[in-house]
């Protein structure tokens, strides 16, 4: 598999990350470092689009938990998914609550102090959204403005280096309702999440090229599962190969 290639999928500006190729090997359910034998319980805002939110009966969808529910399958485990808010996320991982965070994550140099990452499968991006008319053309723009980011995020240092006022928020579509409200000047959002809820919304806004940032983002675990990290990389490995992500996607 070329490691650079990029795989497009149906979700606007979504690309998988650079895989290593890797050996796989039978995996034996007993040397994963599970809190629950048998069980792979992954943590989940829910309300991330298209990664992750509710269908009209209730019931948890998205990319994200199409692929991880996958990985479970390969791995021979059953998938529990557990609902939580942003920024309670890594406490409740590192507070043995459930096994990993399926939830895409940036993975960023302060956050591997605390955790461990397994391979990155989605490169994105930070970018402003803001309304239609709004006088802001690029991120700079920003500056004096006041923007909505979530709460305990990345985002926050990126708008506060804008120099632009911050007003935090628990979930994204909270943020990018007050924009389209003109309660809020702009927000700043992953730029999958940004253009699907635009779309599928309908909200009357648009994203502002280019990105702040760019970032890979993982899965992440708690230090001390190399086994189970091995094992989650392996079978996303295998999807890649076999085709199973590019038809989720």
């Amino acid at each position: 598999m070329d490691r650079r290639r990029l795989l497009q999928t149906g979700f606007t500006g979504l690309a998988l990350a650079s895989l290593p190729a890797l050996v796989s090997r039978p995996v034996v359910a007993a040397e994963l470092e599970l809190l629950e034998p048998g069980v792979l319980s992954t943590a989940t805002e829910g309300s991330f689009a298209p990664f992750s939110m509710r269908d009209a009966s209730g019931e948890l969808q998205g990319f994200e938990l199409a692929v991880i529910r996958e990985i479970a399958s390969r791995l021979g485990l059953e998938h529990r998914p557990v609902v939580i808010s942003w920024d309670s996320i890594l406490v409740g991982l590192l507070s043995d609550r459930y096994d990993m965070v399926s939830n895409p994550m940036g993975i960023t140099a302060e956050r591997q102090e605390s955790v461990t990452f397994c391979d990155a499968w989605v490169e994105s991006g930070a970018k402003l959204v803001v309304a239609e008319e709004s006088p802001i053309q690029a991120p700079e723009d920003a500056k004096g403005t006041t923007v909505g980011v979530i709460v305990a995020s990345t985002f926050v240092p990126m708008a506060e280096a804008l120099g632009a006022e911050v007003r935090t928020y628990r979930a994204d579509p909270d943020a990018l309702q007050d924009v389209a409200n003109g309660n809020i000047d702009a927000a700043i959002t992953d730029a999958v999440a940004g253009a699907y809820a635009i779309k599928t919304a309908g909200l009357p806004l648009r994203l502002v090229d280019p990105f702040i940032e760019s970032y890979q983002m993982g899965w992440a675990v708690k230090p001390g599962k190399p086994n189970l990290v091995t094992a989650i990389n392996g079978a996303l490995s295998e999807m890649v190969a076999d085709g199973t992500f590019a038809a989720i996607g």
